[in-house]
């Protein structure tokens, strides 16, 4: 082991419960008195990093389904450290329209539906699986056809587009995923999809380049591949970034101090 300790450069989806992973990842290599530089893109971009050598770790790569179209080619370089939550997409509606009129994505098409449901489908950046997922569930469901449109854009616009139509109490569709802070303030119900086109669970797997996993110290290695929050705290520390405005870092380190039960930081 050298002396020195390498910077490790994580490259980290731009995506605020992206974000929230990454600050796990930050405080434990923080608690190893590793450096971490972290370098925030989105999905094609991110990967994109890796595939350059200029990013070291990425988190985290939903695979196989989403993100292995990425991955899939420079996977041999990397070793797989851990899953950290299992994510899958989904669309969604809100709670209050009623599952005996809407369970399925294949009920989008009804006359009766398509009247009631907002047209506009919103979605985020292109890049991401659950945006190529919605593409093809439109083509597949021909949900032009019924006066549907989606369009991709930013995650700001995906979460204003439906809590504007919660607060209006409208009915419409949320093209999501689990886990995300969207969640922790509101009953998404998942629709059915029948052709399979949203690909079911995923592992989100922190994955480290192999020449950069040989010069950190096996305690700090250790204490990665034991990482595993899950959905629903994934869910709580996006909630904490994105609607109490913590710092990941400070998000990450909090976590880790309820998870093995230690005395409060000051800002806990």
């Amino acid at each position: 082991m050298p002396d020195t300790l390498p910077v490790v450069k994580l490259a980290t989806i731009d995506l605020s419960f992206h974000h929230a992973a990454a600050g796990i990842v930050r405080a434990v290599l923080a608690r190893h008195g590793i450096e971490v530089e972290e370098i925030r893109r989105p999905h094609e971009a991110a990967f994109d990093l890796l595939k350059s050598g200029e990013a070291d770790m990425l988190c985290s790569a939903w695979l196989p389904g989403s993100h292995g179209v990425y991955f899939d080619a420079i996977a041999d370089e990397f070793d797989s450290l851990c899953v950290l939550y299992t994510p899958y997409a989904l669309w969604g509606v809100p709670d209050y329209v009623p599952a005996a009129a809407v369970s399925s994505v294949a009920d989008l098409q009804r006359p009766d539906v398509a009247a009631r449901m907002t047209p506009l489908i919103q979605g985020i950046g292109p890049g991401a699986g659950i945006s190529r997922f919605s593409r093809e569930i439109f083509d597949a469901y021909a949900l032009e056809r019924h006066g549907y449109r989606f369009a991709n854009g930013t995650l700001e616009q995906c979460v204003a587009a439906f809590e504007n139509a919660v607060r209006d109490r409208r009915w419409c569709v949320v093209p999501l995923w689990q886990p995300q802070y969207l969640h922790w303030q509101h009953t998404i119900r998942a629709l059915r999809e029948p052709l399979g086109l949203l690909r079911g669970t995923d592992a989100a797997t922190l994955v480290l380049r192999k020449s950069t996993r040989d010069k950190l110290p096996g305690a700090a290695l250790a204490a990665l591949r034991a990482l595993a929050p899950g959905n629903g705290e994934i869910t709580r520390l996006d909630h904490w970034i994105s609607r109490q405005r913590l710092a990941p870092e400070m998000v990450g380190e909090r976590y880790l101090i309820e998870r093995d039960d230690c005395p409060p930081a000051p800002y806990c």
